[in-house]
């Protein structure tokens, strides 16, 4: 029994910084299981085990004084950390009419709590919605049909453009929506078929998804994967990219007939496209969910190889343009390519001449949360990106919208590049003709 006692006290001596550090971290992305439920577990079990200790005599000692401190630690730092973030939350919902004018558009983000998200719209803090898995589990998908079109009829009560809604069914392993919705095999089992098949199949593929999405209210996919697959497996690390599963085929030219079939096919019943990771994350073997990425390669290969696709479905399509969270070093080797005016300024709209939308990956994955994410913010607004998304954690937006907020308030944000922006999501997303000149991509909204 004697025995049993120290070990439970050391459990409690090794638990006690566990906890406290948890408590005090309650709002971060990677500790989403925990909330609800999960804190009131944890504050109870602490003062529990205050209680439990403050009935021996263990405690009198300066040892056991100090255990009990500890575990008084984790209510009080959550406690503290729900201050925080309920301050940080009003003051994004104190914003004036002209911030949320002009900084809400460029924000997409997912949710739980209706309520929430529907003061969000109203407000016009937002200029988009991500839905997803968590959205439906439980729940008809007319449920959520019914959601979205009441989000729809907020911003029209409000004098607001219409969200952007956003979901992410690419096929095969991702398909976020599916079921209910369709599930749809990943493009890359088109690869062994004739070109013709390819691109029929394909076709079709896009077609499904265009119209099960419009049907429910979606109006963007976070679709085609156009990055090469990769020739190695990656690293054992990668717990969530899992491109070598996702990428069509290592072949460019492969790549852009399957994703241009698709995106006609998915366009023609009523979606948008979105293409993914630019500048290319099949070279990359680090997970950038978790950590930062770089791609080493020279922009001359990557002209040759990965970025072709992309130039391709661009010119003719009127799709988004994603940009991944990697560091492209030949470039710009202080910062991702996701706000990295060298990349989106230089690259995708100077030298390339786009001028739809482009947004970023996820900013609560690791490549960015776990750096300065409001320097991230400033820079990829800055670096003309249109919308910046804040997907597997909404309530991350609050820190993401008060980084854009303090930088709009110090005179940080360039006023050219969000005037800039506000025109090209006015347009919405223009039709590409055609064009494709020395290097350019000639972009028109459609007649």
């Amino acid at each position: 029994m004697q025995f049993l006692r120290r070990v439970g006290l050391i459990l409690l001596w090794l638990a006690a910084p566990v906890a406290a550090f948890a408590a005090a971290n309650k709002n971060d992305p990677y500790l989403v299981p925990l909330r609800g439920a999960g804190n009131i577990v944890l504050v109870a079990a602490s003062i529990a085990i205050v209680i439990f200790l403050l009935r021996g005599d263990r405690w009198r000692s300066i040892a056991g004084k100090l255990l009990v401190m500890l575990w008084c630690l984790p209510p009080l730092l959550m406690s503290a950390a729900h201050l925080k973030f309920e301050a940080r939350k009003r003051d994004v919902f104190s914003a004036s009419a002209a911030e949320a004018r002009q900084l809400g558009p460029h924000f997409m983000v997912g949710y739980s709590s209706f309520p929430e998200v529907a003061r969000l719209a109203e407000q016009g803090l937002i200029g988009g919605v991500y839905v997803t898995r968590h959205n439906i589990r439980g729940r008809t998908i007319e449920a959520l049909r019914a959601e979205i079109a009441a989000l729809q009829d907020i911003r029209r009560a409000a004098g607001l453009p219409p969200l952007i809604v956003a979901a992410d069914q690419e096929g095969g392993i991702v398909g976020h929506l599916a079921p209910p919705l369709t599930k749809v095999p990943a493009l890359a089992t088109l690869t062994g078929l004739a070109p013709d098949e390819q691109q029929a199949k394909a076709e079709e593929f896009g077609r499904i998804h265009g119209r099960e999405l419009a049907g429910l209210g979606v109006n963007l996919n976070l679709a085609p994967v156009l990055d090469l697959k990769p020739p190695q497996r990656r690293n054992r690390l990668d717990f969530h990219t899992l491109i070598g599963q996702r990428a069509i085929a290592t072949d460019p030219v492969v790549v852009s007939t399957i994703a241009s079939a698709y995106v006609r096919g998915l366009e023609e019943t009523g979606g948008g496209a979105t293409l993914k990771h630019f500048p290319g994350i099949g070279r990359v073997r680090t997970d950038t969910h978790h950590f930062s990425a770089s791609l080493n390669t020279p922009v001359k290969e990557l002209e040759a190889t990965d970025w072709p696709p992309f130039r391709e479905v661009l010119a003719h399509s009127r799709s988004a343009l994603m940009v991944g969270h990697v560091t492209l070093t030949a470039v710009d080797p202080d910062r991702a390519a996701s706000h990295s005016k060298r990349v989106v300024d230089g690259i995708i709209r100077g030298k390339w001449g786009y001028q739809g939308i482009v947004m970023t990956d996820d900013l609560v994955m690791g490549a960015i949360y776990q750096n300065d994410v409001c320097k991230a913010v400033v820079e990829a607004i800055n670096a003309g990106v249109d919308l910046l998304l804040v997907a597997y954690d909404g309530a991350q937006f609050y820190l993401v919208f008060a980084c854009a907020l303090e930088g709009s308030r110090q005179g940080r944000l360039d006023a050219a590049m969000l005037h800039a922006s506000a025109a090209r999501l006015e347009r919405g997303f223009p039709t590409a003709q055609a064009r494709v000149s020395s290097g350019a991509i000639s972009v028109a909204r459609r007649n």
